[in-house]
């Protein structure tokens, strides 16, 4: 990844509500989930070609104003789930900005060759078989 990690986080938005499901009393009383948001086209720390990588790959993720949404409500901590979203935006810019090799094409080998003409012998042979039954 070729950008400026602390301007991205800077234009993160991090917003923090109570947990959904169990949890006791802690889940009740205290706002632990955090839900960052990061707006992808008005993004400084991103090149246009990063930014529509991300498009295309995270568009399941982003919504129609643009916005990157993601959420963490497994730690006790405020602090603990903004350390879980960061990491989660980590790895899914990591995947999503990753450059994909070009295949490089090859030719059959010899042995690939001769193994195919020996499994179309064989076939060939089979079908004859079934074919010269005498009645």
């Amino acid at each position: 990844m070729s950008f400026d990690w602390d301007t991205l986080i800077n234009e993160c938005t991090f917003t923090a509500s109570r947990s959904s499901g169990s949890g006791g009393q802690n889940v009740n009383k205290v706002s632990t989930k955090i839900t960052l948001s990061l707006n992808i086209g008005d993004s400084k720390a991103l090149t246009e070609r990063q930014k529509e990588l991300i498009f295309v790959r995270l568009k399941n993720r982003i919504n129609n104003e643009g916005v990157l949404l993601l959420s963490s409500d497994t730690e006790r901590t405020q602090l603990g789930n903004k350390k879980a979203v960061l990491t989660k935006l980590e790895k899914l810019l990591e995947n999503a900005l990753r450059e994909e090799k070009k295949r490089v094409e090859t030719k059959p080998t010899r042995a690939s060759q001769q193994k195919r003409i020996e499994s179309k012998k064989h076939l060939a042979e089979k079908k004859k078989r079934r074919s010269d039954k005498d009645f």
